[in-house]
């Protein structure tokens, strides 16, 4: 009783951090959408204080940004302690101390961002390590989950792509129009490479939702995340249109009006909505089908037992 107990508190906790990060994730889109990646000048204090002023200029983005960034931090220090005393398996615990390195080296590069500058590599570098410590908290919060520890692989899937890879692909294709999209904001390139990648990841997303509502639509647990891997995609695709049209519409603009702030953080907010759905459908996919080779083995034997009745 008491062991369930601890485990639902550390799932709850883990929850808490995702919602943490996400929030992070918007405070990030709100200081490049407002311009204000410059507004505090030194680090790790801001004007020499604890607390700048805050009226002036984007100065209220820039340091709301590190306050959740801190929190954050500690957030991901404690899951990671709790991990290490009651995960029940040792990947969990080993992916618990690696989102803390990562959330200290996202620490550290947006220190070196404010310091030495170079905005369009340090900052997409950032925004790499934002996703990837993103993904691994939506990991982790599913790995704590009591769905995850009642659960084992007993489908099996014989059809070709597998449908393990297939999601585990439209994952990586997310992930890296994600970063294609922050590379496009920082000016690290143009607009053609987040373009090409919105066609890829439209198809495989696509793709991969029609083959778990064709191979496994009677399994609710793959089903719905399925679902919301397509709600979400769609809505992004309409405020990546509507994100472009609020660029150009604000290119002559000396400063940011709110209607393009809001598009741009709804588009980055609900682009990881659509990361996290795609990662828990592959892990949920990875939980719940069994391996390639078990289930060529167990078809072959069914085959073989239908067979020899015959």
């Amino acid at each position: 009783m008491a062991e369930s107990t601890n485990h639902n508190g550390l799932y709850r906790f883990s929850i808490v951090t995702l919602c943490s990060t996400i929030l992070l994730l918007v405070a990030g889109a709100l200081v490049t959408n407002n311009n204000a990646g410059d507004s505090v000048p030194d680090w790790p204090l801001a004007y020499g204080h604890l607390v700048p002023p805050m009226l002036v200029g984007g100065i209220r983005y820039e340091y709301a940004h590190r306050v959740i960034a801190g929190i954050v931090a500690v957030l991901t220090l404690f899951l990671a302690a709790w991990l290490a005393r009651s995960a029940p398996n040792r990947a969990a615990r080993r992916l618990g101390w690696t989102a803390l390195g990562l959330v200290v080296a996202q620490a550290a590069l947006g220190g070196a961002r404010v310091l030495f500058h170079h905005p369009a590599i340090v900052a997409t570098a950032h925004a790499i390590l934002a996703q990837l410590f993103f993904v691994a908290i939506v990991s982790l919060s599913l790995f704590t989950s009591a769905w995850w520890q009642h659960n084992s692989a007993s489908l099996q899937d014989v059809l070709s792509p597998r449908l393990r890879s297939l999601a585990a692909w439209t994952t990586v294709a997310i992930f890296v129009q994600l970063i294609l999209g922050a590379g496009f904001r920082h000016d690290a390139f143009g607009i053609l490479p987040h373009l090409v990648g919105a066609v890829v990841v439209l198809f495989l997303a696509i793709w991969t939702s029609r083959e778990v509502r064709r191979r496994f639509g009677q399994v609710h647990d793959l089903r719905r995340w399925g679902i919301y891997l397509q709600v979400f995609l769609g809505t992004q695709i309409l405020l990546g249109i509507a994100a472009y049209w609020a660029v150009v519409k604000a290119a002559h603009e000396v400063q940011p009006n709110g209607l393009f702030v809001l598009i741009e953080v709804a588009h980055v907010a609900v682009g990881a909505l659509t990361l996290a759905a795609s990662v828990i459908l592959t892990l949920s996919c990875a939980r719940l089908i069994r391996p390639a080779e078990v289930s060529k083995v167990s078809a072959q034997a069914e085959n073989s037992s239908l067979e020899s009745r015959a």
